[in-house]
Parts: C-alpha cells; sequence; structure tokens
C-alpha cells in the first residue's frame, strides 16, 4: 500500500521536471504527506489537454457520491482491479494523473514493532506514482477534486519490506498514462523493475501525522524506536 509519502520539490521544480508551463500552486513542502492531505498533482487539463499542477485532496471522492460525509474516499486502488472495479474505472478510462513524490514511507514488522523506512530512486530523481482523480460537485456547486495512488505487487526492492507497493511510472511512459498519445495504459499496470530503489530506516516520529520536518526522512545508524 501507499499511506504516507514526501513532496518537499517546490513547484517550480516539479514544473521543470513534468514539464508544466501553465500557472503553477502555492504548495509548503511536506516530509509526512497523509490522507486527506492537498497536494500536487499532474493532470491533463480537460478543456485545454494541457499539463497542469493541480492541489488535489488524497482521497477519492467519485463523481457518482450523494453523501459526501459518508462517502469512502479511498487512498489507493490496486492495480490488478482498477480498470475494472465499479469505484476506479470511470477515472482509470479518463482522468489518470501523476503523483510527484520524493520518495514514500513503508513499515517493516520487526521485533518489538513496526519500523519506518523510507523509499527514494536511486538517481535522485522525483518519483512519478501513477494515480487517478476525480471531480465532485455538491448541490450547491462547489467543486472537490481528489486523487489516488495506484499500488501493486512489491518488487524485489521493497518485498523485504511489504508485498504491495506504490506503482511508479518512468518519463517514457507518461504520455500515455495522461493520455496526452494513444497507448495501453493497462500494459503499464506492472511492479516498477528492480535495481532502481533504496530503502533505508527513519525515526519512528513519522508514524504521528503531526509531525512534519525534513529529519524525518533522515537514516537512522540503527533501526530504533522513539520514545
Amino acid at each position: 500500500m501507499c499511506g504516507r509519502y514526501l513532496s518537499a520539490l517546490p513547484p517550480a521544480e516539479l514544473a521543470r521536471v513534468f514539464r508544466i508551463f501553465d500557472e503553477l500552486p502555492n504548495v509548503t513542502p511536506s516530509w509526512n504527506v497523509a490522507p486527506t492531505a492537498r497536494r500536487p498533482v499532474v493532470r491533463l487539463h480537460p478543456a485545454t489537454a494541457r499539463r497542469r499542477l493541480d492541489l488535489l485532496s488524497w482521497g477519492l471522492v467519485p463523481g457518482f457520491t450523494t453523501d459526501l460525509k459518508a462517502a469512502r474516499k479511498p487512498i489507493n486502488a490496486r492495480a490488478e482491479t482498477v480498470a475494472r472495479s465499479p469505484l476506479f474505472r470511470g477515472a482509470f478510462e479518463r482522468r489518470r494523473c501523476l503523483v510527484p513524490a520524493d520518495g514514500f514511507y513503508e513499515w517493516r514488522v520487526e521485533q518489538g514493532g513496526k519500523q519506518p523506512y523510507a523509499v527514494a530512486r536511486t538517481d535522485g530523481r522525483p518519483m512519478a506514482l501513477a494515480g487517478l482523480w476525480e471531480g465532485w460537485r455538491s448541490a450547491d456547486g462547489e467543486i472537490l477534486r481528489s486523487y489516488a495512488i495506484i499500488t501493486t505487487a512489491a518488487n524485489t526492492d521493497m518485498a523485504a519490506l511489504h508485498d504491495r507497493m506504490p506503482l511508479i511510472l518512468e518519463e517514457a511512459d507518461w504520455p500515455v498514462w495522461l493520455g496526452e498519445v494513444p497507448g495501453a495504459p493497462d500494459a503499464l499496470l506492472a511492479p516498477p523493475q528492480p535495481g532502481n530503489l533504496r530503502l533505508w530506516p527513519v525515526s519512528t516520529a513519522v508514524n504521528s501525522v503531526r509531525n512534519d520536518r525534513p529529519e524525518l526522512a533522515d537514516r537512522l545508524a540503527e533501526p530504533v524506536r522513539a520514545d
């Protein structure tokens, strides 16, 4: 699964990486993005078909939702079922997006409890996590745009931590995923090739969503639990 990630690059740098030329949102960095947060997402604008960097809420609200408070707001969608799930198939067909991330966190069960690890690319580049987005309109016309991150079976880089991982897309696959060029997005739903990720233990301070500072991603000399 993917329940926390890092999103610290400034919008101008994200615009350079993802080749976005439209107006950019104002957003502060976060080293502990949690569900319900509003974070930058790369999507094609429905009217202009241009790449945009917009702030969306993490936790997908389908357009057919009638009761926002009671609605499920999934943060993840499984790659194995996303194309046929009633909850996700419409977004998978027409509203795919990229979720920029400096890395993500995963927890491994170890003696004494769960030890958090940070995961990032070995080449230091930001990740492009495969996502879906939706627009929901309230009865009074208010629009809520939200997103979910697609997860897949863990590759060998991640298998020691968890049996699931976010789907990471390489730059060559971004145009197909976003719908800029013809292609088969379902062919991109396989686990990422191994050998491109590095993992390191971090403080259990990341367990609390109230903690959000750069030191959360610092490597521990040995996995230890915070008091």
